[in-house]
Parts: structure tokens; C-alpha cells; sequence
């Protein structure tokens, strides 16, 4: 786990390294790479804290919302630094926040914030976000809302 106290309220953090094919014709991160980079990041978060998978029968995340602002360009091989935080545990959606900046010159590059919201798979439908997960989050995200 990449937990870290460099940037409070955020306790994780994982790296990712530019691609060029991320870039477009100006040399710059193309926009839309910028949603994968949070995924990750997200994905890394739960495996760290060890809620990462399917668990048969249980309800799955659905992302329900998405917002980006972008403050400064990355460009090909940067190495980019991407927060994350659980912001919030609703009854039925959780909400993820998230900061992104250059590794090398600490220049702040997105802000994001994502609700992902639990489903039962068969019926398509809002159900409680899981105890253990809820249990897993709030417990190394002390200052999540709930």
C-alpha cells in the first residue's frame, strides 16, 4: 500500500509514468486519459486495503457520476502522483476524491471526484453498500463522511 501523510486529508497514493500514447498532437496528456489515471488509482486504494474483488452475490459499483477540473498540462514520461481518498459513504454510493500532480515539480495537474453506487447485479438496483467494505474504508480513511 502507498499510504502516505504528504498531502492530508489523503493516506494513498499511487504513481503512474506518462505514456505516448496518452499524448496528443500537442504533447499533452489528452483529457480523457485523465479518467483511467483516477481508476487506477482507485483500484489500487481497495486492492491496498485488501476489498478488491467480486464476491458472488454481493453488490458491484456502478460509477453514477463524474467531475474533472484540470489545472496544468502533463506531457509524455511525466510521473504523475494521483491522491485518493474515500470523501464520503452514503447508504447506497460512495464518493472518491481525487488530486493529481507531477511527481518532479509537485505542480498540481486535476482535481476529480467520482459516486460509484452499489448494485444488486440480477435486479439493477441501489442496495447498501457492503459492511466490510463501509468497515475496510472508514477505517483507514478516518475522516470520511458517513
Amino acid at each position: 500500500m502507498t499510504a502516505t501523510d504528504r498531502r492530508p486529508p489523503y493516506r494513498f497514493a499511487h504513481r503512474i509514468r506518462v505514456g505516448f500514447d496518452e499524448t496528443d498532437a500537442q504533447g499533452v496528456v489528452y483529457y480523457g486519459r485523465y479518467m483511467p489515471y483516477f481508476d487506477r488509482a482507485r483500484v489500487e486504494y481497495l486492492r491496498a486495503l485488501g476489498i478488491l474483488g467480486h464476491v458472488p452475490g454481493e453488490a458491484e459499483f456502478a460509477m453514477r457520476a463524474q467531475h474533472v477540473e484540470y489545472h496544468a498540462p502533463a506531457r509524455f514520461d511525466d510521473e504523475v502522483e494521483v491522491f485518493v481518498r474515500a470523501q464520503r459513504l452514503g447508504t447506497t454510493s460512495v464518493t472518491w476524491a481525487f488530486d493529481a500532480y507531477r511527481v518532479d515539480t509537485g505542480e498540481h495537474l486535476a482535481s476529480a471526484s467520482q459516486v460509484v453506487v452499489a448494485i444488486a447485479l440480477g435486479e439493477r438496483r441501489a442496495v447498501p453498500v457492503p459492511d466490510h467494505f463501509r468497515t475496510a474504508v472508514a477505517g483507514f480513511d478516518s475522516e470520511v463522511q458517513t
